[in-house]
C-alpha cells in the first residue's frame, strides 16, 4: 500500500438521494468494481447494472439502497486498489453501511442483506405512517430545531441532517413539514420538498427499527481498519459493539454530518473523498468543514488522478 505524502484522506460515502439512471455503468470497467457490482447483483437476486439503468426502480427504496452501496463500495474498492489510505470513513444514512464494508467491519454480502432488510422496512414504515422531508437552506441546526418548535403542534417534527452551518433537513408528518414550509417563507428561508418515501429519521421510522436491528443482530461486527464517525454520535468509534448498536438506532436517529465531518477533521483528515454517485457531499464537506479539501470520486478515472498524486 502507497503511504500518503501529502494529504491525510477521510472516505465519505453518500447516501440515498444521489441516486441517478445509470450510476453504475462507469465502474463495470474495472475488475475491482465489477466485482462488487456482480456480488451484489448474486446477493440481492436482481441485476445491479441493469436495474441502475431503470429510473422506476431508482425510485423504489427496497432496490435502491442496496444500489448506492454497492456503487459506494464499488467505488471505494477501486481506491483502495490504487493504494490509496485513510484515516477515517464516514457516510451519510445509508452510506454509513459502505463506511462499514470499507472499514472491514462486516463484509458485503452481509451489509447487502442489512440494507435490503433496511429498505423495505422503511419503505413499509413510510407506507404505515406517512411523512416526508424538507431541506432548509440557508439555515444551522439549531434555528431550524426553534422553527419546528413553532408549528409542531403535537405532531412529529425535528431536524434529521444536520448537513452543515447553513443547510439542514427536517423530518416529520406531511401537516407538519407543511406548517414548517410555510412559515420558512414567511422567514425568507428557502425550503426544498426532498423526493423520499417517508420521514426517514425520525420516529416515524419505528416500525423499522426492530426488523432492522434483527438482521444487524445476525451478522458478526470486527474492528474497524480505521474509526468511523457515527452518524448517530457525530463521534469516531472503533469499537465494533459500539457500531452494531449505533447501526441499529441510525434509522430512528438525526444524522449529525457536521459533527462527523469535525471529527474526522480532528483526526488529522485534510482532504474528504466522497466514494459513491454525486458530489453531494464534497459540496457539504466545503462548508462544513473550511479550507478541508474535498474530491468526489465518480469514476476509475477519478480515483487514478488521485491515486496519482500520492506516488
Amino acid at each position: 500500500m502507497l503511504e500518503a505524502r501529502r494529504m491525510h484522506a477521510a472516505i465519505v460515502f453518500p447516501g440515498q438521494g444521489s441516486q441517478f439512471a445509470g450510476m453504475a455503468d462507469v465502474w463495470i470497467t474495472h475488475d475491482a468494481a465489477r466485482e462488487v457490482l456482480d456480488d451484489a447483483t448474486d446477493a440481492i437476486g436482481r441485476d445491479i447494472v441493469a436495474g441502475c439503468r431503470d429510473e422506476a426502480a431508482l425510485t423504489t427504496t427496497e432496490f435502491v439502497q442496496p444500489a448506492l452501496l454497492a456503487c459506494d463500495v464499488a467505488a471505494f474498492r477501486v481506491l483502495d486498489a490504487l493504494g490509496v489510505t485513510f484515516v477515517g470513513a464516514a457516510g451519510h444514512s445509508l452510506g454509513e453501511f459502505a463506511a462499514l464494508v470499507a472499514a472491514e467491519v462486516v463484509d458485503l454480502a452481509d451489509a447487502l442483506r442489512i440494507v435490503a432488510v433496511r429498505g423495505r422496512a422503511m419503505q413499509a414504515a413510510g407506507d404505515a405512517r406517512p411523512g416526508t422531508m424538507t431541506a432548509l437552506l440557508g439555515v444551522g441546526g439549531q434555528d431550524a430545531a426553534v422553527l419546528c418548535d413553532e408549528v409542531r403542534e403535537g405532531d412529529v417534527l425535528l431536524v434529521a441532517n444536520e448537513n452543515s452551518p447553513q443547510q439542514v433537513v427536517i423530518s416529520g408528518s406531511v401537516a407538519a413539514i407543511e406548517r414548517a414550509e410555510a412559515l420558512a417563507a414567511e422567514r425568507k428561508i428557502r425550503a426544498v420538498r426532498l423526493n423520499v418515501a417517508g420521514a426517514f429519521h425520525s420516529p416515524l421510522m419505528a416500525p423499522a427499527f426492530e426488523p432492522l436491528a434483527a438482521a444487524i443482530g445476525e451478522v458478526p461486527f470486527a474492528p474497524p481498519r480505521f474509526p468511523i464517525a457515527s452518524n448517530v454520535t457525530g463521534a469516531l468509534v472503533s469499537d465494533p459493539k459500539e457500531l452494531r448498536a449505533l447501526a441499529e438506532r441510525q434509522v430512528v436517529s438525526p444524522v449529525r454530518w457536521e459533527a462527523c465531518a469535525g471529527a474526522l477533521r480532528a483526526v488529522g483528515a485534510d482532504t474528504f473523498v466522497e466514494a459513491g454517485p454525486g458530489d453531494v457531499l464534497t459540496k457539504l464537506a466545503k462548508r462544513a468543514v473550511p479550507g478541508a479539501r474535498a474530491v468526489a470520486i465518480g469514476s476509475p478515472e477519478a480515483a487514478a488522478s488521485l491515486a496519482a498524486e500520492r506516488a
